[in-house]
């Protein structure tokens, strides 16, 4: 990434203004139950703090958002009988293959919620904050369910044939959620309850109309 900014066609590296944003560490809690060390949340955050402190020492002028993990015992309400859906208990098998109220799921909800808890610890410090560039952590998916159909069954329209990542309808409401929180103050950003109806989008304020950091 750093290498393409820096030859992409048209851009001035030194001089304008990036944005990057990073949505990961799902696939880690998919192989949790795998290697309990390589996937663990110390794991995850010494990664995430060197590819951040990276990025602060390589990119000049760059905002970074960091979309907080989702709640993934949802996802296993997502099936429907196609390959993908089969697929999705072989790379996510940690979270599809346990049983309900099992102890092997208990502990991956509870890994879940030390990854966002561990993240928001991370990024709610001044360590990646300086003139030029800052790292903000957009919560909006924190309290995420899965979106449903009236008759209260999930809304498969939204995930694509593995019964795990978005559709373009599901980018959508992504999108609009990252970018009403890219424009609230860090302490007054939204949380989804779910994307069963449309998220409306807001207007920058004319007294703050930039992206909020920290400071």
């Amino acid at each position: 990434m750093i290498d393409t900014f820096k030859s992409y066609p048209g851009l001035n590296f030194e001089e304008d203004w990036k944005v990057v944003t990073m949505l990961i560490g799902m696939n880690d809690i998919c192989n949790y139950c795998k290697d309990k060390t390589l996937f663990s949340p110390d794991s995850f955050i010494h990664y995430m703090t060197e590819a951040l402190d990276m990025m602060m020492k390589e990119i000049p002028r760059t905002i970074v958002n960091v979309v907080q993990i989702l709640p993934m015992k949802p996802l296993r309400e997502v099936q429907r009988p196609t390959l993908g859906c089969q697929l999705q208990k072989s790379f996510c098998s940690c979270l599809v293959q346990p049983e309900e109220n099992s102890t092997e799921l208990k502990e991956l909800v509870e890994i879940n919620t030390q990854f966002q808890r561990r993240l928001e610890k991370l990024l709610h410090s001044e360590r990646f904050f300086k003139k030029d560039f800052a790292v903000v952590l957009q919560p909006y998916l924190e309290n995420t369910g899965a979106p449903r159909l009236p008759d209260g069954t999930v809304d498969l329209s939204f995930f694509t044939a593995d019964c795990f990542h978005f559709t373009v309808k599901g980018h959508e409401e992504l999108a609009k959620g990252l970018w009403n929180n890219m424009f609230q103050p860090v302490g007054g950003k939204e949380t989804i309850k779910t994307f069963s109806e449309p998220i409306k989008l807001i207007c920058p304020a004319k007294e703050h109309p930039y992206i909020y950091t920290s400071c």
